[in-house]
């Protein structure tokens, strides 16, 4: 088998990054792109290994009876979601198998039967946030590509919009040098024009394609990722699920204060909903504009949203998980799992804006947070006085260097420790000093299987095997793609024991 072959193959398992695989003649795995268990297909191959291919979805010869129509005119080429061509609940089991496999082949962990996974409530429009990117180089859809090669010549070439409907090439809805949408896969300086998107709101599509408009009429250029020039970096649109907010913040390359002014005067004009807008001043030559200066134009300059009961107040560039009604899910399944006691000290480590401490904080004692960005802290400092609560404390600082015997001896020792570090994981050390202080009873949140995993592994090893995993709970909070959250408790073993 070398690259460019052409296989038949029957699609088995769902793989990892939204691929399914099968096995070729000699008997190496092949990993497709878009293909879905039970699949009879048709695919080329694009890179061989000594183990596996990689491969390409050509035709389908026999479609499986998971699949479904995808909703988007851009599945296939946009690389936001991976999976819409699959039925949801097929998406949750084998989010739930991906779990299980983390954790007893990557971890060699012992656990107990994983749960099946807690779907999103919301299948799409479940984002509260979407950064759309501007740039200089936009990237063709596969209908473009397929027009132009069907065309006699450049002067007759014709492309295909999402609607379905046939634009002449020059057309200025397609200029080659101008997009607003979502960066193609594995492409830094190309971005696919979006005119629909199904993870946010409708509101949040009406402005992305009125801003574009606006954009091409005014002649205003999109930042280059090659040339570092041009005005426009990036359009966010955040919106607040319960309270009906929305913050529209317009990053650009230097003040570029005409635009900025013209884009308030649309706002305010067109678009009632939108209640604050910001812009974020970024010439720096990287992506992200975290550290950038941002200005409020009209509003408050923040938004507020709700999780259970608690208000919150979220900055434009402050961390808040991205599905409202699927975090209420998650953070009710972590409050269970801690099997929370009124006299209990709770450790939140990676605390960020303190969700999770404040969600928890009434049914206990007192929280002590612990996160590495001092604006979060602020902001959870912030939230806990907006929403009344007062046994709380909250500590910036990188873990390692924090949470030591000092810290824990000014503090307390904690009953349960609760864990929801980024996708990296958890460093070593402060597992080991986890399972040095060895609290009764532990829960991790992760996004990342894999590393959640590993972690369990080191407490596993460093406490002498004192933990017991009581429970594994696998949460959806984006359908649709390969990401998955995942709670696992853990309780300490009575001394002398070594099973359940």
């Amino acid at each position: 088998m070398k690259r460019g072959d052409v296989l038949d193959l029957d699609l088995t398992a769902f793989a990892d990054r939204g691929k399914s695989l099968g096995r070729a003649a000699d008997g190496r795995v092949v990993f497709v792109a878009g293909a879905v268990p039970g699949d009879r297909a048709r695919v080329q191959v694009l890179a061989t290994k000594k183990r596996h291919a990689e491969a390409r979805l050509e035709a389908l010869l026999e479609p499986s009876p998971l699949r479904v129509a995808p909703r988007c005119a851009y599945f296939g080429t946009c690389g936001g979601c991976k999976w819409q061509q699959v039925d949801y609940p097929a998406q949750l089991e084998m989010k739930r198998q991906g779990v299980e496999d983390a954790l007893v082949r990557t971890g060699g962990l012992d656990v107990p039967e994983v749960r099946p996974t807690l779907g999103s409530p919301r299948v799409f429009l479940y984002r509260n946030k979407m950064e759309f990117s501007f740039a200089d180089e936009r990237w063709k859809t596969w209908e473009e590509i397929r027009a132009e090669k069907e065309a006699a010549s450049e002067a007759t070439t014709e492309q295909l919009d999402p609607s379905g409907d046939r634009q002449p090439a020059t057309s200025p809805r397609f200029p080659k040098d101008f997009a607003l949408g979502l960066h193609a896969p594995g492409s830094f300086a190309k971005v696919l024009d979006l005119h629909e998107c199904h993870l946010q709101s409708e509101l949040s599509e009406a402005l992305v394609n009125r801003i574009r408009g606006l954009a091409l009429e005014r002649g205003w250029t999109a930042y280059g990722q090659r040339s570092h020039e041009g005005m426009l970096r990036h359009l966010i649109v955040r919106h607040g699920e319960h309270t009906g907010e929305t913050l529209v913040n317009l990053v650009t390359n230097g003040r570029c204060d005409d635009v900025v002014e013209d884009v308030a005067a649309m706002l305010q004009s067109e678009f009632p909903e939108v209640t604050t807008f910001v812009r974020t001043v970024h010439t720096g030559l990287g992506p992200t504009s975290l550290d950038a200066e941002v200005e409020t134009v009209f509003g408050l300059g923040v938004l507020h949203d709700r999780i259970g009961e608690l208000t919150f107040e979220i900055a434009p560039n402050a961390f808040f998980q991205t599905n409202t009604l699927g975090a209420e899910v998650l953070y009710d399944v972590a409050r269970r799992f801690a099997d929370l006691r009124p006299d209990d000290l709770l450790y939140d480590l990676y605390c960020g804006a303190g969700t999770i401490s404040l969600f928890c904080a009434p049914h206990v004692r007192h929280v002590v947070g612990v996160e590495l960005v001092p604006e979060a802290i602020e902001n959870a400092t912030a939230n806990a006085a907006r929403n009344g609560i007062a046994n709380t404390t909250f500590v910036a600082g990188d873990m390692l260097t924090v949470f030591t015997a000092a810290f824990v001896a000014e503090h307390g020792h904690p009953d349960v420790l609760l864990l929801d570090p980024p996708r990296a994981g958890v460093h070593p050390k402060v597992m080991a000093e986890i399972a040095r202080l060895a609290p009764e009873r532990i829960v991790y949140v992760s996004c990342n299987p894999q590393t959640q995993a590993r972690d369990l592994a080191v407490l596993r090893d460093a406490s002498g095997d004192s933990y017991r995993i009581d429970a594994v709970q696998p949460v959806d909070m984006f359908p649709h793609t390969s990401h998955v959250e995942c709670v696992v408790r853990l309780s300490r073993r009575a001394v002398g024991t070594s099973d359940a």
